[in-house]
């Protein structure tokens, strides 16, 4: 097994730090992003307590019955706000779901900003009086420190810092609450059933905040599967395909799963929340002039943020 670089770094040393220190993480997390695609990171803004805060929630969402969750749930929104049931998504070229449900929220807007016309209304659960206000401040949060990680990268990539900012405030962002629920009879299960079959993200950049239990996995470029693990409260942080084609495969949008666990543990459920950057869908995806040369071809073809997510929603299921 190689060495793969996941670089453990500070947020904090980019927002307030020296300029030799802001440039020093602008540096690490472009090396890390150009070779694996995965960074953790600390000081993301996330207190302890707010993420036990959250996890409490989301088991208590999760363990609502069938028919609760099932009212939530709104086809002719692809998945996209409210619960998505067991067996609707499925990792693009696989034939069988994974093994999940989930919840998605999505963008509040409260500057009068005219995009909020596009986006659907979050769905609120009647029976948890906490869970709405607890996944809505998480979801600030992460949008906050993904808005600083992305400056970063923009540093990286010689733009302005702010190349960015315009494009994701008031993004098309999605929190998903995510349970891989328990297998009580794995024989039972297709040989292929996974949690969560190999794929990459959609978005500029995914924020995860630690899973309940193992699983996570990423290719390497040496064609083995290697396990991302976080530090206690850290934020794995990798690349998602709108950021890759935008780099022309500079930034590489890595390829991961999430594995079943040991059959004795199948019985068992792992929850986790990721976080997914969304630019506003009028953003425009084609790769940068600067990433183009007779070594690296232009490897993508030119097409908005919005197209680019539609096409992928189609891919893996989730709309007709």
């Amino acid at each position: 097994m190689h060495k793969v670089n996941i670089p453990r770094l500070d947020l904090n040393t980019y927002i307030n730090g020296t300029e030799g220190e802001r440039k020093r993480f602008s540096d690490e997390i472009g090396k890390a992003f150009n070779e694996t695609g995965f960074v953790t990171i600390t000081n993301h803004g996330l207190s302890k307590e707010l993420i036990d805060k959250l996890y409490e929630q989301v088991k208590e969402l999760f363990a609502l019955p069938e028919d609760v969750k099932l009212k939530y749930e709104k086809p002719e929104l692809a998945g996209q706000r409210g619960y998505t049931s067991k067996g609707k998504e499925t990792a693009k070229g696989f034939k069988v779901p994974d093994l999940k449900e989930f919840w998605q929220i999505g963008q509040t807007v409260t500057d009068g900003d005219p995009v909020q016309f596009e986006y659907p209304q979050n769905v609120h659960v009647e029976e948890l009086t906490e869970f709405n206000a607890v996944t809505s401040e998480v979801y600030q949060r992460l949008e906050a420190a993904g808005k600083h990680l992305l400056q970063a990268i923009a540093v990286y990539l010689g733009l302005d810092e702010h190349y960015f900012d315009a494009n994701v405030h008031n993004g098309n962002s999605i929190l998903r609450t995510l349970h891989y629920f328990p297998i009580e009879d794995p024989d039972a299960l297709a040989p292929d059933a996974v949690r969560a079959g190999a794929h990459e993200d959609i978005n500029l950049i995914t924020l995860l905040i630690g899973a309940s239990a193992d699983g996570l996995e990423l290719f390497t470029r040496e064609n083995e599967w290697f396990p991302v693990k976080a530090h206690g409260e850290d934020v794995v942080v990798n690349v998602g395909d709108m950021l890759q084609r935008l780099t022309n495969g500079k930034l590489k949008s890595t390829t991961h799963r999430v594995v079943n666990p040991p059959r004795e543990m199948m019985k068992y459920s792992r929850f986790s929340v990721p976080f997914f950057l969304h630019p506003k869908s009028t953003m425009d995806l084609t790769s940068l002039p600067s990433t183009i040369d007779a070594e690296h071809p232009k490897q993508f073809s030119d097409m908005t943020a919005g197209e680019y997510l539609d096409e992928r929603l189609r891919e893996i299921g989730l709309k007709k």
